[in-house]
């Protein structure tokens, strides 16, 4: 038999007493999950906590207009749910990630913090579920399965609006800008990390700039299917225990709450029964971060030196860089920011994963693909305001060493070949790299064009197109 003490009270469920601490406000569904699954340290966050009080909200305050639940009960619910949503009662969720596939344990733990915390408005105690129980009260016309993935979808979308698409708009704001500063600047390009024909700065910039507005676009684009909920679908899509029109009025009142968008799911049984929405929003980030691995990669390599590398920018020093080499400055931004990307590409193979986990009418690996995705939208949102502040704003140009650079380039003979031929062209510039010479002095030795020839042929600005303005986008 389990006794109580000063620190613990007896719950009991359908398996038998359980003993919990006395001033939590979950219960003995979420302390059986506590012991039950000690396996990695991870809870899940703010943003979830926050959609799983916003759904309970929005679900009590639609039973009571439906006659369901009795008003003042309801007002308590609703009270309790709305604490949930403003971060009261975060240390209450005290589950791990890994755990029951459905979020059963999650979602009951929501409805134990709720159900505990209405009774004790109420006037009564933590632990007896009168008038309030977590089940019949906080969880009417409800179900983990249509609840879970309604909270994953309104988490997702809540933190895609507040913080990654704004920092994305503001990358790609101060990357159009440095487009616009680098215009003017000529360099040598490179392809296979080899010597190419001469581009402006402003126009490599000009492609990272388009990168993150596509970005924006991917992300707007999958975010369409997020804004479908599978709410009112309770076990298997069917809506069975629940009011009819239950499903359309919580909406209603989640999307007056917090003036969204969020509409019921034109098929319940595919809301429910496959994490797609997720798995696509999931590609989308994955994109945007092949995308800033690659714009990140650049700019530390275009930054490399500062004597022996590239050197053909200059990017923000933020701190020492070695423990050993004194002076050593690291681009320890882009390196943050390529790591994030890296953690986000691995976060989108295990959401995969989990969407190829979706069995008949349930998916057993919502928590996995709750973790995954809302981490990965905050790590990006966290990795590009960084990126952005600390790197991408301060970026300078060394305009003579991209000068110096573009007249070292064998590449430039290729504009000869219209009036030498291909083998000829290479011939010379294998001669010039043999002799440690420009293409430019190697050709003065050949005699085979006047110096004003070959001022006017080997004009880096000639081999540029466009050569109008940039264009504004």
């Amino acid at each position: 038999m389990i006794k109580s003490n000063q620190k613990y009270r007896i719950e009991k469920d359908s398996m038998g007493p359980v003993r919990v601490p006395r001033e939590a406000y979950y219960g003995a569904n979420t302390q059986r999950a506590v012991e039950n699954f000690p396996i990695s340290g991870y809870r899940f966050g703010r943003e979830l906590i926050y959609a799983l009080g916003l759904i309970k909200y929005a679900s009590a305050r639609a039973n009571a207009e439906l006659g369901l639940l009795e008003k003042r009960m309801a007002r308590a619910i609703e009270q309790a749910s709305y604490e949930v949503v403003q971060g009261r009662w975060d240390e209450q969720f005290v589950i791990d990630v890994f755990q029951t596939g459905s979020g059963t344990s999650t979602h009951m733990n929501t409805n134990e913090v709720i159900a505990n915390r209405a009774n004790e408005i109420l006037g009564g105690k933590k632990g007896i579920y009168k008038p309030v129980h977590p089940n019949d009260h906080v969880n009417l016309c409800q179900s983990s399965n249509d609840i879970f993935p309604s909270a994953i979808h309104i988490a997702a979308v809540t933190l895609l609006l507040e913080r990654l698409l704004p920092a994305l708009r503001d990358l790609h704001q101060a990357l159009k800008s440095k487009a616009q500063e680098f215009y003017p600047i000529l360099k040598i390009g490179r392809t296979h990390l080899q010597d190419a024909l001469p581009i402006r700065l402003g126009q490599e910039f000009e492609g990272y700039t388009q990168q993150v507005r596509l970005g924006i676009f991917r992300i707007l684009t999958a975010m369409g299917s997020l804004y479908e909920l599978p709410l009112g679908g309770t076990a298997v899509g069917t809506g069975a225990n629940t009011h009819p029109r239950f499903s359309r009025k919580a909406i209603s009142i989640i999307n007056k709450t917090i003036r969204g968008q969020f509409r019921k799911a034109t098929c319940p049984f595919e809301a429910q029964g496959a994490r797609d929405a997720s798995v696509e929003m999931s590609g989308a980030l994955k994109t945007v971060a092949v995308s800033l691995f690659k714009i990140a990669n650049d700019i530390r390599w275009l930054g490399s030196g500062p004597r022996c590398g590239i050197g053909e920018i200059h990017l923000p020093e933020t701190q020492p860089g070695s423990s050993m080499m004194p002076g050593k400055v690291n681009p320890v931004i882009p390196e943050s920011m390529i790591q994030v990307c890296a953690q986000v590409i691995g976060n989108d193979s295990a959401i995969t994963l989990g969407g190829l986990s979706g069995y008949f009418e349930l998916n057993a690996m919502m928590p996995l693909i709750a973790h995954n995705l809302l981490e990965s939208i905050r790590l990006l949102a966290n990795g590009v305001d960084n990126f952005n502040i600390r790197c991408v704003r301060g970026l300078k140009a060394d305009q003579e060493r991209c000068e110096e650079m573009i007249e070292k380039s064998l590449a430039l003979v290729t504009v000869l070949v219209p009036k030498i031929g291909y083998d000829e062209a290479a011939r010379i510039a294998r001669k010039a790299h043999q002799q440690n010479k420009t293409i430019r002095k190697a050709l003065e030795e050949e005699g085979l064009f006047s110096k004003e020839e070959l001022r006017r042929l080997l004009n880096p600005r000639s081999m540029i197109a466009p050569t109008k303005k940039m264009k504004g986008r």
